[in-house]
């Protein structure tokens, strides 16, 4: 038992030191070897790496995308000041993970992504009104705070996938008058709306009224004073052969009906 012990601590020994000589890069990630503070080759993809301990490390960054969460105070057009809840989804390009290893170190996140977005946010925000961060145009304003920020860091292979405004918090009073407002902008629409329809229904008993008149007008000037004679005579007749008692006075121009049978 103890040669037995005696041979596996050596092993044991030998195991570790290697160990220590060894690094996995996970899925995700990208590992930059240095040797003497020069990096030696290029990026190592996932697996296990093996190096000097002594006179080498790796570096391993990640190329996942990454959610950064902050609640910055931004600037709005009416000069007020209101917090807003954002986030910032990206990723590093993996062809450019020496490069910004190179250019900012293993603390490129603050360095280049947060500082610039942080100020691309605020340029952002000046543009628009309190309502509209709060209500109207959160989706522009997400989409010109991406925009922008790629402009300003892809270059420096930084990839924006996403912003993300959560929320705008305002004070109370402030947070009710906007709804005022936006409520009353709303019911102007209403407002408008019917108005459109009550004139659309009006035009439409113009249009109605003056076809009714056109053909009454073409009714009266089809009629001759013969027609109007025999629609007299076709009516005695009728009342003259009821068998209901009856007195018929005319102006004494009417014709009458011999009606004895």
């Amino acid at each position: 038992m103890r040669n037995k012990t005696l041979f596996m601590a050596p092993m044991l020994i030998a195991l570790a030191l290697f160990l220590q000589q060894c690094v996995v890069v996970h899925p995700g990630e990208m590992g930059i070897k240095q040797t003497l503070g020069k990096i030696i080759g290029k990026p190592n993809t996932q697996g296990l790496r093996w190096y000097n301990p002594f006179v080498s490390k790796v570096v391993l960054i990640n190329i996942q995308t990454v959610e950064v969460f902050n609640v910055l105070p931004l600037p709005t057009k009416e000069g007020l000041s209101v917090n807003a809840e954002i986030s910032l989804l990206y990723h590093l390009n993996p062809d450019s993970v020496q490069s910004v290893y190179t250019k900012f170190g293993t603390n490129y996140e603050e360095v280049m992504v947060l500082s610039n977005f942080r100020a691309t946010a605020r340029e952002i925000s000046s543009r628009y009104f309190a309502k509209e961060l709060y209500a109207t145009e959160r989706n522009k304003v997400e989409r010109a705070i991406a925009e922008e920020l790629t402009d300003h860091i892809s270059k420096h292979g930084f990839v924006i996938d996403a912003v993300l405004l959560k929320d705008i918090i305002l004070p109370p009073q402030m947070v009710q008058a906007i709804q005022e407002k936006v409520n009353a902008e709303q019911l102007a629409l209403k407002m408008e709306y019917i108005i459109q329809q009550a004139q659309k229904e009006a035009e439409r008993k113009v249009i109605e009224a003056e076809g009714i008149k056109k053909s009454q007008l073409i009714i009266s000037e089809s009629i001759t004073q013969k027609q109007l004679d025999y629609n007299q005579i076709e009516m005695l007749k009728t009342l003259v052969n009821s068998p209901n008692s009856k007195i018929i006075i005319t102006d004494g121009k009417t014709h009458l009906l011999n009606t004895t049978n």
